[in-house]
């Protein structure tokens, strides 16, 4: 009765009641999943040092690309069970778990043994000098050598997810999260392992919420479980999944690549202090975007029902609401930047040449960031709404079409303060186009309902 009952609901039900109903365990889950990362940075910088804080930063671009690969697979495969399981085809979406399951062996195992002998040269490229690859060298290899844990961990997740387990997939992030909090400070302050401590706690977090979702999958009463004759690859369903998956990916590729930039130009243009105080930088702001993306995920079913359904007012209304909560988060951010950036900044580190190198960036990244939320969520609404190609375009527009030129060229002249500066630079351009095309898609609302 509760499935036939949501549909009704969002299209009769009170928006911002929906939207938090709908957002709410979705922030939960994000903000778990960039907590976990800020983690690491903090027992990292105050157990290891400011450098290592540093050589973290230079794995940043690594991770994004292998979180592309395995978004790749996870959700596009994610997207074709919700649809079978809609469809009531449920042999297909248990071929569908199969088929993840081996695809992120394959690319897990694969993106390891492609990356780990060529890592040093990788990381020098990544702005790393001899002082900071020692310490992303000792954390990188053992996230390598954990990598297909960290894929079928992901991979799951979205499979838990999208077959109605919410929930389940939101516990495994958090308790993910917990378990690094606690193994972190034993293996870097009892073990005296280091940086290679707070790898190890990373993957043997996952490894353990990996053992749970297995335990899960393989339960009797499960719709769809783990069995025999369900691993074989399945042409159309592979092609499927990664043709779902290929947006997601090219965002996380775009990333990486625009990480690899802001490196090579801080390390040019201010040393090896300047990408830690990027990490540090990029470690907080992430949590505000977290949220935000929970917000967006909360809006997702609510605008797309109604948008079907025709209701364009409420369409209308849940727009605004989502927008006027993620204003207030990323404003919030915009306060704490603006006005005590070193408080923040010295939680990751008692070093303070690097608190300081981070606050006045803080300070420089959050200067419109007020107006990223907008952005955002206008981004995000396209997808809603089933206007794929205006979703990746604005979604891109940021990164590709702003930020990089500016990345290029703004340093030449400003130095680090240019390198800094691009960021605000596209996020105000950016919001300008993301604004226009909102403006026009209302417009031809507009046209329709008269």
């Amino acid at each position: 009765m509760t499935g036939q009952k949501t549909p009704t609901a969002l299209g009769t039900e009170k928006i911002g009641k929906l939207l938090m109903q709908y957002a709410i365990p979705a922030i939960i889950a994000m903000t778990a999943s960039s907590l976990y990362n800020m983690v690491d940075s903090i027992f990292i910088g105050h157990g290891v040092g400011a450098m290592a804080i540093s050589g973290l930063a230079l794995t940043f671009p690594l991770m994004n690309l292998a979180a592309a690969f395995g978004s790749l697979v996870g959700v596009g495969a994610a997207t074709l069970i919700s649809v079978k399981l809609g469809q009531k085809d449920y042999d297909t979406a248990q071929r569908v778990l199969g088929n993840v399951f081996v695809l992120n062996l394959i690319i897990g195992i694969s993106f390891t043994l492609v990356v780990l002998p060529f890592l040093d040269p990788i990381l020098y490229f990544f702005g790393g000098s001899d002082e900071t690859v020692k310490y992303a060298r000792e954390f990188m290899q053992v996230i390598l050598l954990g990598n297909v844990v960290t894929h079928l961990y992901l991979g799951l997740n979205a499979v838990l997810r999208a077959s109605g387990h919410p929930q389940k997939a939101m516990m495994a992030t958090i308790t993910t999260v917990i378990i690094n909090v606690l193994l972190a400070p034993l293996f870097i302050f009892v073990f005296d392992w280091g940086i290679r401590g707070a790898a190890t706690a990373t993957v043997c977090a996952q490894l353990i919420a990996l053992v749970w979702q297995l335990h899960l999958f393989c339960r009797k009463d499960e719709l769809i479980r783990l069995k025999k004759g369900i691993f074989r690859l399945k042409r159309k369903i592979v092609l499927d999944s990664l043709a779902i998956g290929m947006s997601p990916f090219l965002m996380n590729m775009a990333s990486c690549f625009i990480v690899i930039l802001i490196n090579q130009g801080l390390k040019e243009h201010g040393g090896d202090l300047a990408i830690g105080a990027f990490g540090i930088v990029n470690r907080i702001v992430f949590v505000f975007i977290m949220i935000v993306l929970g917000l967006n995920q909360g809006m997702q079913p609510i605008a797309g029902y109604n948008f079907g359904a025709k209701l364009y007012p409420r369409v209308t209304e849940v727009l605004k609401v989502t927008i006027c909560c993620a204003t207030v988060v990323t404003t919030i951010g915009f306060l704490i930047g603006m006005f005590i950036p070193e408080i923040v900044s010295s939680i990751f580190t008692s070093d303070e040449e690097l608190i300081s190198i981070a606050s006045k960036g803080f300070r420089i990244v959050v200067f419109f960031y007020p107006i990223v939320g907008f952005q955002m969520v206008a981004s995000n609404f396209f997808q809603s709404i089933g206007m794929a190609s205006k979703a990746i375009f604005l979604s891109l527009t940021r990164q590709m079409l702003f930020l990089v030129p500016c990345l290029l060229i703004l340093p030449h002249y400003y130095g680090q303060m240019g390198v800094w500066a691009s960021m605000p630079v596209a996020d105000l351009a950016a919001s300008l186009i993301s604004g226009g095309m909102l403006w026009w898609q209302f417009r031809q609302f507009k046209k329709v309902t008269v």
